[in-house]
């Protein structure tokens, strides 16, 4: 099959890789769409990332239909449509033509969606939903999102609206991004641009100069110090990038912070795989009755190293304008 696989010096290139036979308890792809993740050039120049490379095609999500099954699979059938968050657990990537994955990380996609707005969801849906669940918020919880015009900032802050949870203040890094969280829902006094001078201030008058219950970084680094500034003693921090600097961690523990860490790597580590479907299925049923939409998208190209590179550089430096990027296969 063809892929784009990374080589022994570390580059990727386009190649040939032998197909998968699913074993099993799985069932075979023939991938439709797939998502790019900051995960993906990440696995190329961060260690940390690094270790959970568990093939040379790297990619994490994807929607696709069901070509061929193992001989334990009881939920699925060939033909059948399906979306996923493959993410180590697949016997590759889903920068190729298919992918054999565990069934019980497999949902339907949701019927009323294209296959490209389907391969647009389980990574930035499964985390949000994660962050959503644990959270346990009520209408009366003021929150902060940092970077919330990304793929897991939009998709939350749809969850959030939907359940009624509106004292959410935002940081977005342009007046696109803006227009965005606003066709979303947000008011114009919700939205703080992260450039702005003074931003630690601007972000707590946002919040009629109280300081927040809960931070929800989701970019990290500089962000991260800021999200710890603005948070009342006792707190809940939420780190999604483990972008924590020194400074942010001294103010948190000074604070009393409860540090919340995301990660869906987790529950493949521990082999917890319904954790995957259950999530899937949920966001189906939120997608199916209108409750949410699906992320917008943004199609780079076919399957290619050209459309990979594209892609990787265009999150790298923070060029997707709020859009989940898609590779159709």
């Amino acid at each position: 099959m063809k892929a784009v696989i990374l080589n022994k010096n570390g580059n990727l290139e386009d190649g040939l890789s032998e197909q998968p036979r699913p074993k099993d308890h799985e069932v075979l792809i023939r991938i439709k769409a797939s998502g790019f993740n900051p995960i993906d050039y990440q696995m190329l120049e961060n260690e940390l990332e690094r270790k959970l490379i568990s093939s040379p095609i790297l990619g994490r999500e994807l929607s696709g239909i069901v070509v061929d099954k193992g001989s334990q699979v009881t939920e699925f059938n060939i033909g059948d449509e399906v979306y996923c968050g493959s993410g180590s657990m697949g016997s590759n990537g889903t920068y190729a033509e298919y992918i054999s994955v565990p069934e019980a990380i497999v949902s339907l996609k949701p019927e009323n969606i294209s296959f490209e707005q389907a391969a647009s969801i389980p990574s930035a849906g499964l985390t949000s939903l994660q962050i959503f669940n644990r959270l346990k918020l009520n209408p009366e919880n003021t929150i902060l999102v940092t970077g919330a015009a990304g793929g897991v900032g939009s998709f939350l802050i749809k969850l959030l609206l939907a359940r009624n949870i509106r004292q959410v203040i935002a940081t977005v890094g342009s007046e696109e991004n803006r227009q965005m969280l606003l066709n979303l829902g947000l008011k114009n006094h919700q939205i703080v641009n992260y450039r702005e001078e003074n931003l630690i201030e601007t972000i707590l008058k946002a919040n009629n100069d109280h300081p927040f219950e809960f931070g929800i970084d989701l970019v990290g680094n500089y962000m991260s110090e800021v999200t710890a500034e603005v948070l009342k003693i006792n707190g809940t921090y939420v780190d999604v990038t483990a972008l924590v600097t020194k400074d942010a961690h001294e103010t948190l523990f000074n604070k009393g912070t409860l540090i919340m860490n995301i990660s869906n790597y987790t529950y493949g580590m521990v082999k917890k795989y319904e954790y995957y479907k259950n999530s899937l299925l949920t966001i189906k049923e939120l997608i199916e009755a209108e409750t949410i939409l699906p992320p917008q998208h943004k199609v780079i190209g076919d399957l290619s190293l050209e459309t990979v590179l594209q892609a990787h550089s265009m999150l790298k430096n923070n060029q997707t304008q709020g859009h989940k990027l898609i590779m159709k296969h």
